[in-house]
């Protein structure tokens, strides 16, 4: 919860300081717009689609954009270090109010994110607009030092791009627009540092979410009760889980260090693998009670393997060349499709095999319409 609140914190602040400063408008949701038309006639100035242009860059268009949202949305309600969150409250009713506030604070954070974007790229289009290498702002150096920022020309700035296949004559990396927003916008420094302060905490706080349910998933939900039942202590699963979270971790370097694409598009993965294997599961394990574990394996797997195989046919990984899109679907939305896969599949395999037993089937019902009295004496037993 302290990480979260830093998070949430050093990611408005700047917002809000900058659309105050930018638009005299201290509510960055809706003072955007302001900004637009001048932004456009930049970005036109400088080779560029209008920021305000639809689908704008997407070989797919509308569909694609459509599948990359889907994705999105699907994906943050599967992903798992967001649905343990709700162990941490003591009632059905509990999680259901903690659904709410999460639902709104992460809506708080989207609605923010065009804003950002609009004002860092706006600032940074005002910087470039008539100025040479030797005019360029100052923050521009320690981040071409860091091998972000790649200036190619000694005259005046013409072109700017995020390719360096483009051969602009200003390169900057789309992985500093959110932490070099408030610098780009002449904030102070403690401002500056409160930004890198919530993108640690965004860090930490994910990374420790998703280690814990590594480690309890390896060790309690394989090792227990699918491998060793009788022989599982408690010790050799507090090893299991240990020895999970190490290959974890060895796991994350190794694609910290070598990533398949920019930080925005490797989150997109990360969400469209979320959106394809474990929503679907969630939506007809609660909302259907014949959902079984062979179907729910199943539509999992076929999931992970639509998903996962798309995304290394279109993207240069592992040594491998990179494919034509199929129908213009991207990597970054082929996680919604993925989804669709594993909810018929599930079904289907669910429908041929035996369904829960009552029991299970009950469990379903307490959740989907939890009594009162239920969680009216849970509350006084805890009290």
């Amino acid at each position: 919860m302290a990480q979260y609140v830093v998070l949430i914190t050093a990611y408005l602040i700047p917002a809000v300081a900058v659309a105050q400063q930018m638009t005299n408008i201290p509510i960055p949701q809706i003072s955007y717009g302001t900004i637009l038309a001048e932004l456009d006639a930049l970005r036109l100035e400088f080779g560029l689609d209008r920021f305000t242009e639809a689908f704008a860059g997407r070989d797919g268009g509308q569909l694609d954009v459509f599948l990359v949202v889907a994705s999105l949305m699907l994906g943050t309600a599967g992903l798992p270090h967001v649905i343990i969150r709700f162990y941490t409250t003591k009632t059905v009713r509990g999680a259901r109010y903690s659904a709410f506030w999460a639902l709104f604070f992460i809506s708080l954070l989207y609605l923010t994110a065009p804003a950002v974007g609009a004002f860092t790229k706006l600032n940074l289009l005002r910087d470039a607009q008539g100025s040479t290498a030797e005019g360029l702002p100052d923050w521009i150096a320690p981040w071409a030092d860091a091998g972000y920022v790649t200036l190619n020309s000694d005259g005046v700035i013409q072109t700017i791009s995020n390719s360096p296949a483009s051969g602009a004559d200003l390169i900057i990396s789309n992985d500093i627009l959110v932490l070099a927003s408030p610098e780009i916008g002449g904030l102070p420094a403690p401002i500056i540092g409160l930004m890198a302060a919530g993108g640690m905490a965004a860090a930490l706080s994910t990374a420790a979410g998703l280690l814990l349910v590594i480690s309890s998933a390896t060790s309690h939900d394989i090792y227990f009760r699918m491998i060793s039942k009788e022989r599982a202590s408690e010790k050799k699963q507090m090893l299991v889980g240990r020895v999970a979270m190490v290959g974890a971790v060895v796991v994350a370097i190794f694609g910290g260090l070598n990533p398949p694409a920019f930080v925005a598009q490797v989150v997109a993965f990360a969400f469209g693998l979320a959106a394809s294997t474990f929503f679907p599961i969630l939506i007809l394990g609660i909302f259907w009670k014949k959902a079984n574990a062979t179907g729910a394996a199943a539509g999992m797997l076929t999931g992970l393997l639509f998903t996962g195989g798309y995304m290394l046919y279109t993207l240069e990984v592992f040594g491998l060349s990179a494919n034509e899109h199929i129908f213009g679907i991207s990597p970054e939305g082929i996680g919604a499709i993925g989804a669709v896969v594993n909810l018929v599949v599930t079904a289907v395999v669910s429908s041929l095999t035996r369904p829960p037993s009552p029991e299970v089937q009950e469990m379903v019902e307490s959740i989907r319409y939890p009594s009162a009295t239920v969680d009216t004496d849970a509350e006084k037993a805890d009290a």
